[in-house]
């Protein structure tokens, strides 16, 4: 037994699949297995839909409820759309009677589309995002504040809650995803373009404009022919353009000859398209004369040597030709002769630069360009390649062609044209005269007025018949242009090539060929087809070559264009005659002497011959039948080929390709029924045909893909008609159905593999696609003649662009009369062979349906035929769609029930075609090579199916899904890549989804919701509860009767399970789904009613419980920065009992994972999520959460935290666009995209591939805007402009108040869900209730519109009233929170925010009264967050805040229950606290900008907190967030260190635990000055009252936290040795709780500072800080006034960087004018200053230490911390100069100690006191030569040495030049022995310093020896020689002692420094008392 081949067993195992998949549906349901629980894997079986609705009929009463429910009847709608004719008059032929093959073409160019389309398709397209936004979202509304009414109005909470609602309903947003950036197209699977209207090709088209054409002498006409040639193709690219610019008097001359000029004749403007742009076009310029005799050299002569100003010598000479010229034309004036030429390089004009130009008539080229003034703006030189070849937008450019070329007569040829070209500098005769041809090249208009096309018809628009036209000019295109023809075209050019005459005896020299179109042999059949060229006829019967003089063997370069007839018959030829033509008029010699005759037969075996020839020549007149070569004929050279031409044709008619010939053929002989038929050899009879058109069609794939693209749809007509209409040959139907589909499929899927760029990102072919949308019909069902009806209802009156509904009531009535528009649209599009069936051989009895057919005969497709098939599924999907709408229109079927509509057979046929294609995607996917055709046939199945919705029984379609989903359920259980199928599933699901009835489908108004509930805790019964829990679950019976909704939130939830497969690209997958479907139920105005989108709304229910459970992996937007970070550390610092370390995070979820969602992910989740939430029914929702656990309600209220954070409003940065925080998830979610590709599974990378085929086809699309999208965003790429950068002011603006409304819209869904839990849970649990507070602070803590803010704040208001405890007896973050966030709110720029937060924030505080009859906590809770709101908000407004007070004062007067209670003197008491802190605060406001004083005054407001020492904490901490701000880490770092020494304070009073620190004086090691926060003492204030050290921070955690900080602050400012000191408080603290995790991580930063130390010991890069004594002198300055500071600056801070900064900074706040910088150091004498002015005086200090001190400091670090004392110098002179001379230069020595040690907790400390040493000269020179002496001893001792250091320091010491040097010092000082003994002692100090000196010069001198090389020795010798010198000059001083000094000062010497010692050590101690 033979085995059956692969592909009938796949079909018949999808067929057993089939109908086993049925028969257990049906078993299932008769024993009810259906209700058991289904896993979400696995698919439930639908409702039988069709009985579901025929069964509930919905409620009679019309309205948007009952369209809902209801498909409509005309659902489907037949479009007949005027075909666009581009002229005014269509293309036709001239003839009446047509052969089939051009009937066949006229209908496909003439008939109208037929488009059938369903009509309800919704687009966002006209929508864009944000369009609904209204003003609700105004910050600037400025309103005085106002009282609410009814605040102190007693009122139910009912009553309350019901008011707010109804407040909150006013106004809202009807769409909340209008608001919302629109669906990412990238996945949009499910958008598909409308195909483009099929039309001609053209290409970039320029216009050349012929200007003018002026010779230096004027003699005779000339005339021109442009065209374009391609060099490196070797190819003529465009037809003739012929011109004629001579002057009237010129044309005269010619008058005789040409009687008639037609219009058309007149153009002298041409529109050339170029389809493939090449920097090898250039358009060639060829000029004619009239022939004359004399070759063309002779001819050329007088252009070359005579000028038109030279007319006086040259007249006779002149006259003469101008005689001989009009001679010439009157006899020679038909016929033509070369004269010259020359061409113009493309890419010159395309590259050239605007402005540019050049008159350089001697250039080779030859060109002079001037641009246009109004040329295009933008312009650019480009670089010269084929890429930057366009011909569309380049500057017009108007060229004057200075250069032509003589034409030579043996150089003729297009091939010696191509040499020339190839290269233009060849030195030729050039005709060299000044402006001979000028013209305009640009680009072409869109749609230019007054235009010719090739056929000569008008081209709209053409206003006016009488003007001038522009000629459009065929094009030839370089290589093939794939576009089906689509307009009638007949056109045939010849082009003679060359003539052999050389052994033709007599006199042929002057040879002109005569070419005539013939419809037979007689001369009078000559027919007036050819096209004249300029001045002339339209029309002509022969054309010309032109004639090269005494040429035996001439060459042409003539192109002859023929309008051919229509209908060709073996008689029509082309007819060359050849003449002599007699240049000299001799007597009885004729014109012309006809001596050669040859012809081309133009039709062979029913086929357009075309191509080159080689021909024979006749010497004799052809006899009457010379088409049949008669023996006796005597022929030019025996026979042989002497005429080379070229024939060619563009035809829509006749194809030239042998392979559609033959099939084309074949098909009309049968239609015709003319048999026998010759066909070549072969004779076609009844018995062969079938044979023969089989073969043919088989051999339809060796024909050329051009050819078979552009007769496209002549070819599927007829294939379609050979599968509808199978011929009857001899009585017997023959069956060509298989043949036929095969040759289909494989044309289809040739010309998909071939033009690959012509897709969409389905990989569907445009040219297939537009075929089917406009083209495709089904043939009639009987056959026709032209005076026949078609097989439909006459009645139905089909006209032009009129839409013909199935809903017309008139479609099954009787046909009354034929209806000739209905015969010739809706007949066949085959149509016109329908009218050649009169010979009976197609029969009714053998008609067939089209879809059936093609069912069939894919089903049972084997092999090749059905891989090819299924690569192209889409074609035949879409092709059996449109047939079956078709068919339902013909046959009236659309109004009966949808399981009549079709036969049994064909739903078979469908099912198992269903299966099988399921199997193979489910078989196929995983193949890398199959990848693509897996995608490909998956969307076109999902496209199928959801078109099938709208045609066949839905209940089928809908088991169809289901098992497609078996087939890919059971697939990836096995699946080693399951990600992949699990992607193509959701595209599947998608897609189906996307139906225009979606809603419908899904029965959103089944019996499975619940009947109206009345109060959930009474009378709901149980059933009805889990009714309800139900309709939030994925349950079955949610799935059954949501059946595509349930599929699609199972997806979801599947792919978003945390240990499911659900990578990157699937999550964007599902969600981008569900998001996309909701946007178009929000777009569409068929749902825009409440009640309606409140049952659309349930289809969606179990989404809030899946996003419920994902919440651990959603992204945590409360990280991205909602507040600046050191604000929020300030406000987690601020004494709020027990506050978190961060009130914006998200709140924390048992297990929370990192987030495996992207941001974009997230949002997109959380605003579906939204949307639910807004549009479900209240009731439903509050009667689902009273069944909920505490669990999951708080589960809840975290999803609603999430999602305030995620929509919050981000305030546009001025210098920013909002795009970069798009482009940054756009970024991240490429990075994830791009890991997976690389690392992960096949899935991943196939979407990669998929996304950008997807990008390529939308590059490439041409569709623009036609999409029949079910919605985009209304943008031209991703995203599709919202990154872009560069938006106007007013798109800006736009999005912000769109932004601001989705903020406002999201937050108020939220409020009203928070509502209902309020509602739900009044009797319950105090942690749901904290969790919906903190859900409500968190919405006021971040940018909220007014409107938003005052229902916030009336439900928080209500909140608290019905549960005061929660606020007052429980902890009290809750209530520090909600004070802090209240009066953030008063200090609203707003009114009415103002006005609703002093309105909570009275009651507030009249509540906390009415509990326990004082408001101590809100009072507490008050003032520290009003400390900690001034001193960290940035747009803080003290105005505004005291209006809030008064607001709060006036409360209190007004309301009367409390008026004689304690309470408003209170209220009184707290208000003016509040004002005095607000006070402070406002000199902070206004130095803003002045940093010191900025921190000065923090300092002094923390210092006025001493004694409460959590407001102190906070402020402490504010300064360390400016200080980090600044970079000031070190000044940070002590702000910490004070607020851990604060904290250990505190703690050692409230515990002793030995391991913690004992307060203050346990951080003494660290800085001396933390002394001060042991300033409070327990008798002031005691740590256990309430709310005093309860924040965060008064913990052992919280002093760990603070030093571990600090620790890190101190490694910031490289102070690697302080941090040791903070660790060692540390380390005893973990060590007592033995956390040796932390004391690893403690050790090993110990170790890496250390590190760092031995790194940085002896190097002086680390730069700790500059000091400058800054003095401020002058009324201005205020509390300033005579103050001196030291302030520390950034390390290498120069003295004019600070001078210029304080400067500056100065003059910007008093003036230019005032602010003056003392230049010198000297003090200051204010009473000499302008008391107008204020005064800086600026200068450096250096740190200052005692020599005892020294030794303690040894360290670089020793020396840079703790500084107290710092000292500058001042040279002063006695008569009041800075400098002087040696003996007069003294120097003052200024020595000032700071209140505090530097690194201080602020960078600049006051100056408390200040000392000063007068140096004498003698004691300044001995400063000097120690200096000297140790920079010496410093280069000596260098490691390793520096040669040119040391050499430098020598120089300056031994050199001769060296003013004021050494021993200048010496001689002024050493040379006496000083009169007064008290400076004998420093006479021998400077003495000694000599003596350390020279010994320094020669250790020096010694170490450069050996450093030197050979070049340097002369110079160390001088160096030498200068230091002996030195030496020898100096020996007489230094030895010479002061005996005095040695005898009686010794005993004085000890007793004066004994006695100095004592002072010092007496003024150090005082300091310290001090």
């Amino acid at each position: 037994m033979k085995e059956a081949p692969v592909g009938i067993v796949v079909v018949s195992e999808a067929i057993k699949c089939f109908v086993t998949f049925f028969s257990l549906t049906l078993q299932m349901r008769e024993i009810g297995i259906v209700s058991l629980l289904v896993p979400l894997t696995e698919v439930v079986e639908p409702v039988d839909y069709e009985e579901y609705v025929s069964s509930h009929a919905p409620s009679p009463e019309p309205g948007p409820l009952r369209q809902l429910l209801e498909f409509p009847n005309d659902d489907l709608e037949l479009i007949l759309q005027e075909r666009e004719c581009t002229t005014l008059d269509p293309a036709l032929p001239e003839e009446d009677t047509m052969d089939p093959r051009v009937r066949d073409a006229l209908g496909v160019y003439t008939d109208d589309w037929l488009i059938i389309q369903r009509k309800r398709s919704v687009s966002l397209d006209d929508t864009p995002r944000g369009s609904w936004a209204s003003s609700i979202f105004d910050l600037k509304n400025s309103s005085p504040d106002a009282l609410l009414s009814s605040l102190l109005e007693r009122t139910a909470a009912e009553d309350m809650d019901r008011r707010n609602t109804e407040n909150r309903q006013q106004g809202r947003h009807p769409d909340l995803l209008g608001l919302y950036p629109a669906p990412d197209e990238d996945e949009a699977v499910e958008r598909c373009s409308i195909p483009e209207v099929p039309r001609e090709h053209t290409g970039q088209r320029i216009m050349v404009k012929c200007l003018s054409l002026k010779f230096e002498i004027e003699i005779e006409p000339i005339f021109g022919t442009l065209a374009l040639y391609d060099v490196k193709e070797k190819k003529k690219i465009s037809e003739n353009f012929h011109f004629d610019l001579n002057s009237e008097q010129m044309k005269s001359l010619l008058r005789s000859h040409t009687p008639v000029m037609a219009i058309s004749t007149l153009a002298r403007s041409a529109i050339f398209s170029i389809t493939y742009p090449s920097p090898d076009i250039f358009l060639v310029i060829k000029l004619e004369k009239v022939l004359q005799q004399g070759d063309i050299g002779e001819c050329c002569e007088p252009y070359m040597v005579m000028k038109e100003s030279d007319s006086t010598k040259h007249k006779e000479k002149l006259e003469k030709l101008k005689a001989q010229a009009e001679q010439s034309c009157s006899r020679l004036g038909h016929f033509r002769m070369p004269f010259a030429w020359t061409a113009i390089h493309l890419l010159n004009i395309v590259s050239s630069v605007g402005g540019l130009e050049r008159s350089d008539s001697d250039s080779d080229t030859g060109y002079t360009y001037s641009t246009f003034s109004t040329s295009h703006k933008g312009f650019e030189r480009m670089s010269v390649g084929e890429d930057m070849c366009n011909f569309t937008n380049f500057r017009p450019a108007t060229l004057t062609v200075t250069n032509f070329f003589k034409q030579e007569g043996d150089r003729l040829s297009d091939e010696d044209l191509y040499k020339f070209l190839a290269d233009m500098r060849r030195p030729s005769s050039v005709l060299r005269r000044l402006r001979p041809l000028k013209i305009d090249i640009s680009p072409a208009p869109e749609a230019p007025h007054y235009c010719l096309s090739p056929e000569l018809l008008h081209v709209k628009p053409y206003p006016d018949l009488r003007v001038r036209p522009t000629k459009e000019v065929l094009e030839f295109p370089t290589r093939h242009v794939y576009t089906p023809h689509t307009t009638y075209r007949n056109l045939l050019y010849v082009y003679p090539q060359s003539l052999n005459f050389s052994s033709r005896q007599g006199s042929v020299r002057n040879i002109a060929v005569k070419v005539q179109f013939m419809a037979g042999e007689d001369p009078s059949q000559a027919m007036p087809v050819i096209f004249g060229k300029s001045s002339c006829a339209e029309f002509y019967k022969e054309a010309y070559t032109p004639v090269i003089y005494h040429d035996k063997s001439p060459e042409f370069y003539e192109e002859v264009k023929m309008k051919i007839p229509a209908n060709l018959t073996d008689n029509h030829h082309l007819l060359f005659t050849f003449y002599h033509i007699s240049c000299q008029p001799k007597q009885n010699t004729p014109l012309e002497t006809p001596v050669g005759y040859t012809w081309i037969p133009l039709m062979q075996h029913g086929r357009l011959r075309t191509g080159p020839f080689s021909l024979p020549v006749s010497v004799e007149k052809p006899p009457p039948s010379y088409s049949v070569q008669l023996p006796g004929m005597k022929w030019v050279d025996n026979h042989k080929g002497v005429f080379n031409v070229e024939v060619t044709a563009a035809s829509s008619v006749h194809t030239q390709d042998p392979h559609l010939d033959k099939f084309f053929t074949l098909v009309y002989v049968l239609e015709e029924y003319s048999f026998p038929f010759r066909l070549k050899d072969v004779i076609i009879t009844e018995a062969n045909v079938e044979a023969e058109l089989k073969a043919s069609m088989a051999a339809l794939k060796g024909a050329l893909l051009d050819t078979c693209v552009r007769f496209l749809h002549q070819l599927l007509n007829k294939l379609i008609l050979l599968i509808v209409h199978p011929p009857v040959i001899a009585g017997q139907i023959v069956n060509l159905g298989r043949a036929a589909f095969e040759a289909m499929a494989l044309l289809v899927n040739q010309i998909h593999k071939n033009l690959e760029g012509n897709q969409d990102q389905h990989g569907r072919n445009s040219l297939l696609a537009s075929y089917i949308h406009y083209c495709f019909r089904l043939p009639t069902t009987e056959p026709a003649s032209t005076h026949t009806a078609t097989g439909r209802p006459s009645s139905l009156h089909l006209s032009r662009s009129k839409s013909i509904s199935n809903s017309n009531p008139d479609l099954a009535s009787t046909p009354a009369s034929p209806d000739e528009e209905v015969q010739r649209i809706i007949g066949s599009k085959v149509g016109p062979s329908l009218h050649l069936l009169s010979r009976s051989s197609l029969i009714v009895d053998s008609s067939k349906l089209l879809h059936e057919e093609l069912a069939l005969q894919w089903v049972v497709s084997t092999s090749t035929v059905r891989e090819a098939a299924l690569q192209q599924a889409w074609f035949f999907f879409q092709l059996m769609t449109k047939s079956m709408a078709h068919h339902l229109f013909l046959t009236s079927r659309l109004d009966i029930p949808r399981r009549q509509r079709f036969p049994d057979r064909f739903v078979d046929d469908i099912a198992a075609l269903v299966c099988a294609i399921s199997a193979d995607i489910a078989s196929r996917y995983h193949k890398v090579k199959d990848v693509e055709l897996v995608e490909r046939l998956n969307s076109s199945l999902a496209f199928f199916l959801n078109d099938l919705l709208s045609l066949m029984d839905r209940g089928f379609v809908f088991n169809l899904i289901r098992s497609y989903y078996k087939q890919i359920s059971n697939k990836l259980h096995t699946a080693q890549n399951p990600s992949s199928l699990t992607a193509l599933r959701m595209d599947f699901i998608r897609i189906v989804c996307s139906h225009e009835h979606y809603v419908t489908l899904n029965l959103p108004c089944s019996t499975l919701s619940p009947p109206a509930s009345p109060s959930p805790s009474t009378s709901s019964t149980t059933s009805q509860d889990q009714g309800v829990v139900s309709m939030f679950e994925l349950s079955v019976p949610f799935r059954q009767q949501h059946f595509l909704s349930g599929l699609l939130l199972s997806e979801l939830a599947l792919i978003l399970e945390p240990d499911g497969e659900g990578v990157f690209f699937l999550h964007k997958k599902a969600i981008s789904a569900v998001h996309s479907l909701l946007c178009s139920h929000d777009a569409d105005l068929r749902y825009t009613d409440p009640q309606v989108r409140t049952h659309i709304a349930q289809l969606y229910l179990p989404l809030i419980p899946i996003v419920m459970e994902t919440l651990p992996q959603l992204h945590d937007f409360t990280d991205n920065g909602t507040i600046n970070p050191s604000v929020a550390m300030a406000i987690a610092g601020s004494p709020m009992p027990h506050s978190k370390v961060n009130p914006f995070t998200l709140p924390s979820v048992a297990g929370r994972q990192c987030s495996t969602l992207s941001a974009e992910c997230s949002r997109t989740l959380l605003v579906s999520v939204l949307w639910v939430l807004k549009n479900a029914d209240a009731a439903l929702l509050e009667r689902w959460l009273s069944e909920l656990s505490v669990l999951h309600i708080n589960r809840l209220l975290d999803l609603l935290h999430l999602a305030i954070s995620c929509f919050e409003y981000k305030v546009p940065h001025p210098c920013t666009v909002r795009s970069t925080v798009l482009t940054f998830k756009k970024s991240q979610d490429m990075k994830a995209r791009l890991e997976e590709a690389i690392l992960g599974t096949i899935g991943a990378r196939q979407e990669m591939v998929r996304r950008c085929r997807a990008m390529l086809s939308a590059e490439r699309s041409p569709y623009g805007s036609q999409e029949n999208v079910r919605w985009r965003k209304n943008v031209t790429h991703w995203r599709q402009n919202t990154d872009r950068v560069d938006k106007t002011k007013a798109e800006v603006e736009q999005e912000s108040v769109v932004d601001g409304n989705l903020a406002t819209e999201a937050s108020l869904i939220v409020l009203d869900t928070l509502e209902i839990i309020t509602v739900v849970l009044s009797e319950l649990k105090e942690s749901v209730l904290g969790g919906v507070l903190r859900v409500l602070l968190h919405s006021m803590a971040g940018n909220q519109s007014a409107l938003f803010l005052q229902h916030c704040f009336s439900t928080q208001r209500a909140l608290v009233f019905k549960f005061p405890e929660m606020l007052f007896e429980e902890d009290t973050e809750l209530c520090a929170d909600l004070c802090l966030r209240l009066l953030r709110h008063c200090s609203s720029s707003v009114g009415s925010v103002r006005s609703h937060a002093s309105a909570s924030l009275y009651l507030l505080m009249r509540q906390n009264y009415e509990i326990g009859n004082n408001f101590a906590r809100v009072k507490m809770q008050v003032t520290m967050s009003l400390s900690s709101l001034v001193g960290t908000s940035q747009n803080f407004n003290e105005e505004h805040l005291r209006r809030s007070l008064k607001t709060i004062l006036t409360y209190a007067e007004e309301d009367l229950e409390l008026r004689d209670s304690p309470f408003p003197e209170q209220v009184q008491d707290l208000v003016f606290n509040l004002h005095m802190i607000l006070t402070d605060t406002v000199k902070m406001k206004e130095h803003q900008q002045d940093p010191e004083m900025l921190l000065d005054l923090m300092y002094r407001i923390a210092k006025g907190y001493q004694n409460s020492p959590d407001l102190r904490l906070t402020w402490l901490q504010n300064m360390a967030g400016k200080h980090s701000e600044r970079g000031n880490h070190a000044e940070a770092a002590h702000c910490l260190v004070h607020s851990a020494a604060l904290v250990a304070e505190y703690l050692n009073m409230l515990e002793d635990c030995r391991y913690l620190p004992i307060g203050c004086v346990s951080f003494q090691s660290i800085s001396s000055n933390v002394l001060e926060e042991s300033a409070v003492s327990d008798d002031i204030l005691s740590p256990e009252e309430e709310g005093i050290c309860a924040g965060k921070y008064f913990s052992e955690a919280g002093l760990v936290g603070l030093l571990e900080q600090a620790a890190a602050s101190f490694n910031m400012a490289a102070m690697y040795e302080a941090i040791n000191e903070v660790y060692k408080i540390l380390c005893p603290i973990h060590e007592a709780n033995r956390d040796f995790k932390k004391l690893a991580s403690v050790h090993g930063k110990l170790q890496d500072a250390f590190n760092k130390c031995i790194f940085m010991s002896g190097q002086s890069n680390r730069m700790f800080g500059t000091y400058f004594r800054v003095g401020f002198y002058g009324c201005r300055f205020g509390d300033l006034d005579e103050q001196e500071f030291v302030y520390k600056e950034p390390s290498i801070t120069k003295l004019a960087e600070i001078s210029h900064r304080l400067e500056e900074f100065y003059s910007e706040r008093f003036g230019d004018d005032v602010v003056e910088i003392i230049k010198d150091s000297n003090p200051v004498d204010k009473n000499k200053l302008d008391p107008n002015k204020a005064y800086l005086q600026i200068t450096y200090v250096e740190p200052f230490f005692d020599t005892y001190e020294l030794k303690e400091r040894i360290t670089y670090f020793d020396k840079n911390y703790n500084l107290r004392t710092f000292m500058y110098c001042t040279p002063f002179t006695l008569d009041g100069r800075a400098h002087g001379d040696l003996h007069e230069q003294y120097k003052r020595k200024t020595i000032l100690t700071t209140s505090h040690a530097f690194p201080y907790i602020k960078t600049r400390i006051n100056v408390i006191q200040k000392e000063e040493i007068i140096l004498v000269p003698i004691e300044v020179a001995i400063e000097d030569m120690q200096k000297k002496t140790q920079e010496l001893a410093f280069a000596t001792h260098q490691d390793p040495a520096d040669s040119k250091m040391l050499q430098m320091v020598l120089q300056g010491c031994v050199g001769t030049t060296v003013n004021q040097g050494p021993l200048e010092v010496a001689q002024v000082f050493l040379s006496e022995i000083p009169e007064d003994p008290k400076l004998f002692r420093h006479h021998n100090k400077l003495r000694l310093c000599f003596k350390d000196f020279t010994k320094r010069c020669e250790d020096a001198l010694r170490k450069n020896k050996a450093l030197i090389g050979p070049d340097q020795k002369e110079y160390h010798r001088e160096l030498e020689r200068n230091y002996s010198k030195l030496k020898e000059a100096l020996s007489p001083l230094i030895n010479r002692k002061i005996p005095q000094l040695y005898r009686t000062l010794q005993l004085q010497n000890k007793r004066d420094s004994i006695s100095k010692i004592i002072r010092h050590c007496i003024s150090v101690v005082n300091n310290k008392i001090r």
